[in-house]
This record gives C-alpha cells, structure tokens and sequence, in this order.
C-alpha cells in the first residue's frame, strides 16, 4: 500500500521550468540560460574550437530552442538531453558548412608565422616547381595532391569535396608522393 506525500505532488524545478517554456513565458528562457548556457558553450566549444564560433551556434541554438520547443517530449528524455543534442547538432553542422571549412583553412597574414619570419634572401617559390611537377601525375592523384598542399584541405575535406572514401584519398596521396619523389630525384 502506498502512501501519496504531498511532496510527491510538488513538480520538480525541470518540470516547472518546461511548463513555464511551454506557456512561451520569456522570463523562463532566462532562466533556462542562467541554469544551461555554460554546460552548453563547453559542449559548442569543443565541437567547433573558436571561442567566437561556439558564441554564435549558441546564439542560434537558444533561438532555435525557443522556437521548437513545443517539439520537446519530457517522456522520451530530460530537458538537458535535448538541448545539449539541439546545440550539438547545430554545431556539427556549422562545422560541416563549406564557409566554416574554407574559414578554417585561412586565417589572416598578421596572425600567420610567415609575418614573424623573413624569408631567405634567395628564396623564390616559382623556382621550386613543384605545381609543374604535379603535372606529371595522373589525374586523380593530382586532384588529390592539388586539395591538401596547394588547397590546405584536410584529407577528410578532400574526401568530402570529391565524394571518396577516405581511404580511397590517403592511397591516391600516398602513391601520387612515390611517384613526386621520383620525379624530384
């Protein structure tokens, strides 16, 4: 035989809040704020690794919260569950997004190391000609090759901007450099 409490009857602070966000009461999301913003940039921040970037997806996923939040099912988990997957998600896709990934590749000449250092005297990047030397690959090993040293991909991003496996392109890469490091020879 149970007994019912009347603290049982009391909800939760979870579940006072989630009715409140439901009511679309703008008091509660500054709340859920104060309560979940933190926990959530960590989350955002280790995804996308910019302190600037992780500010704007958790800007979006607050918005994005606020305006899907009638989409929430409390029975199929507890509100910190969906929102770290709301923010997560947002996340993955920013990082996916081709300006995130063309951003990433560049970054401005006074932050770059070339900046700080002098180039020797003799040095003259056109007489290396190592772009003419890729010429003599096959098609596809120099599409690789032109992605990761001339294009700054990753060789995931090769794999995605070409559609392959990736290890289709880290074998395309490992053969077209056998064959530039017999041409070098």
């Amino acid at each position: 035989m149970s007994v019912n409490h009347p603290e049982s009857l009391i909800p939760a602070p979870e579940e006072l809040l989630v009715q409140r966000l439901r009511d679309r009461d703008e008091a509660a999301m500054t709340v859920f704020y104060d309560k979940y913003s933190a926990a959530l940039y960590g989350v955002i921040l280790r995804i996308v690794k910019k302190e600037e970037i992780a500010e704007d997806v958790l800007q979006e996923s607050l918005v994005k919260i606020w305006h899907s939040f009638p989409s929430y099912d409390a029975s199929k988990g507890r509100l910190f569950t969906w929102v770290v997957n709301v923010c997560r998600n947002l996340a993955i896709d920013k990082i996916r997004s081709r300006q995130y990934r063309v951003g990433s590749r560049t970054q401005p000449l006074e932050d770059s190391a070339a900046v700080r250092q002098a180039a020797p005297t003799g040095f003259q990047p056109d007489h290396i000609g190592l772009q003419e030397i890729t010429k003599k690959l096959n098609p596809e090993q120099k599409q690789v090759i032109d992605l990761l040293y001339f294009g700054g991909f990753t060789q995931s991003e090769v794999a995605d901007e070409l559609n392959l496996p990736l290890g289709t392109v880290k074998t395309r890469a490992r053969a077209a450099i056998k064959v530039l490091a017999k041409l070098v020879r």
